[in-house]
C-alpha cells in the first residue's frame, strides 16, 4: 500500500507541474491576445497541445493507480475520490498529509488555469466582436444612399447615389 501511494503522490506532483506549465503559457498566452500576434498565438497553442497531450497521460497512469488503491482498501474504484482516500489515510498521517497537499496544490493550480482560460476566452470573443463591427463599417461604407427614384408601382428603385455595381462599362 505504501508504494501505491507514494505512486500516487509522485504522479499528482507531476500532474500538478504540468498543469503550472500550462497555467504559465495561458498567461503568456493573455499578452499574446491583446497584441493580436496571430504568428505567436499558433505557436503557443502548439505548445499547449504538447503541455495537455502529457497531462492526459499522467491522468491515465493516476486513473491505474487509484483502480490498485481501490482494490486494495475494497472499495469501489468509481466511488474513490482524492478526498475519500484522504480519509482512509487518518492512521497513515504521513501519506495523508502527503495526498492533502497535493489534491491542494492541483486543486489551486487548476482553478487558476481555469480563471486564466475564462479571461482568455473573453479576450478572443471581444475581439471577434471587433472584427464583426469593423466588416460592418466597411460593407457600410461600399453602400450608397438610394435615391428618391420612384417606379410606376410607387416603390423606390432602390438605385444608389454614385455606385455601381459593376466593373468597366464599355458603352461610355
Amino acid at each position: 500500500m505504501a508504494s501505491l501511494m507514494e505512486n500516487l503522490v509522485e504522479i499528482l506532483d507531476k500532474e500538478c507541474t504540468m498543469y503550472e506549465k500550462l497555467l504559465e503559457l495561458s498567461t503568456r498566452k493573455t499578452v499574446i491576445i491583446i497584441k493580436g500576434d496571430l504568428e505567436e498565438l499558433a505557436k503557443i497553442t502548439d505548445e499547449e497541445q504538447c503541455v495537455i497531450g502529457g497531462i492526459q497521460g499522467l491522468e491515465k497512469k493516476r486513473e491505474t493507480a487509484m483502480k490498485d488503491i481501490a482494490n486494495v482498501l475494497n472499495r469501489d474504484v468509481d466511488s474513490l475520490k482524492l478526498t475519500d482516500l484522504i480519509v482512509v489515510l487518518e492512521k497513515r498521517p504521513e501519506d495523508q498529509k502527503n495526498l492533502a497537499v497535493q489534491r491542494d496544490r492541483l486543486r489551486g493550480v487548476t482553478d487558476n488555469v481555469r480563471r486564466v482560460n475564462g479571461q482568455n476566452q473573453e479576450l478572443l470573443l471581444s475581439s471577434l466582436e471587433m472584427v464583426q463591427f469593423e466588416m460592418n463599417i466597411i460593407q457600410a461604407s461600399k453602400s450608397a444612399p438610394q435615391t428618391a427614384n420612384y417606379s410606376r408601382a410607387l416603390d423606390t428603385t432602390g438605385d444608389c447615389l454614385g455606385y455601381t455595381s459593376g466593373g468597366f462599362d464599355a458603352k461610355q
